[in-house]
């Protein structure tokens, strides 16, 4: 029991210095901050962002953020910049150079070099009488009291202050670009997350089949045409008038109703109110939809024509449950 409590102490006291650590930013969100997110917006090049050790891990989580966000970036390491990757660079590119230090020896290497390219630098950096925050054109100050570890020198808060400045820097910037949901999925065109903002029902259906019967199909044609399809429904249609939809749930119903199934036919026990959706909805409303009436299948239409269903399997196989 006691080494149980001696673990949640630890946890606790780990997370209560980074919290601290964290919250200590707010005070140094300055005018310089200010001028860098003005600086990268009216930037015609691209942001890089360079570091060593557990900071260049740190830039590479913030170049995929802004990259994902609408600001391009690119990760250079500090020490391979000096061995040639300074090609990367380019006439308009802000640098970013995080270090809790700033006075590492690739830094002070590397620093020179910058300056006399005449890019803009930007330095993360957790101390203010350092060789990177004395050169650098702008700071970004990511101080912190003390590290969570205990002796005070693993990078923990350190690391965590950077990462969230990163985050502030990255959502600063979207918000100011104007960066809108269809922005977003056209950078995760991939995900799950972007298609639930650019993948629609049109999609989908088109890849099923059209399932329908007459209001006066026998329940053996009912049968037949569902299990054909596999959609688990079809709709009834009459006149190109949509009457309503039998699925596998009313033909079980039917069967615990009727005594005999002679002489039934698709309007006795095709539901007469069906939800549908137009073509041009975004799949993830089927799905909300689909979720609110407990089922499983919508009807597709256009202008009220019908045009197909749309199952709970496609959303499912396109993961966007």
């Amino acid at each position: 029991m006691k080494a149980t409590e001696n673990i949640l102490q630890i946890a606790k006291r780990t997370l209560q210095t980074e919290l601290e650590g964290v919250s200590g930013l707010l005070a140094k969100l300055n005018n310089d901050f200010c001028v860098i997110i003005q600086t990268i917006l009216i930037s015609k090049g691209r942001v890089i962002i360079t570091g060593v050790g557990k900071s260049a891990l740190i830039a590479q989580k913030i170049v995929a953020t802004l990259n994902s966000t609408g600001t391009p970036a690119i990760f250079m390491h500090a020490g391979d910049a000096i061995h040639g990757d300074l090609g990367i660079i380019q006439d308009d590119d802000i640098v970013i150079c995080i270090s809790k230090s700033g006075n590492t020896p690739e830094i002070k290497v590397l620093i020179p070099l910058l300056k006399l390219a005449g890019n803009k630098l930007i330095g993360m950096v957790g101390d203010l009488d350092s060789f990177l925050a004395h050169q650098a054109d702008l700071v970004l100050d990511t101080t912190v009291e003390k590290e969570a570890c205990p002796l005070n020198l693993t990078p923990t808060s350190s690391t965590t202050a950077q990462i969230v400045m990163g985050d502030i820097l990255a959502i600063c910037l979207l918000e100011t670009r104007g960066f809108s949901r269809a922005d977003f999925a056209r950078y995760h065109p991939g995900g799950s997350l972007g298609k639930r903002l650019y993948l629609k029902v049109s999609d989908l259906y088109i890849h099923n089949e059209k399932p329908c019967i007459s209001p006066e199909a026998s329940v053996k044609e009912v049968i037949i045409e569902i299990t054909k399809n596999r959609l688990g429904a079809v709709t009834v249609i009459e006149d190109q008038i949509i009457k309503g939809i039998i699925t596998d749930g009313d033909i079980r119903r039917m069967m615990e109703k009727y005594e005999s199934v002679n002489g039934i036919k698709a309007k006795d026990i095709m539901y007469d109110s069906p939800r549908t959706i137009e073509s041009d909805e975004l799949a993830v409303n089927a799905l909300a939809l689909m979720r609110t009436n407990n089922i499983t299948q919508l009807i597709v239409v256009e202008a009220n024509i019908y045009k197909g269903i749309i199952h709970l399997h496609d959303l499912l196989r396109e993961g966007i449950i």
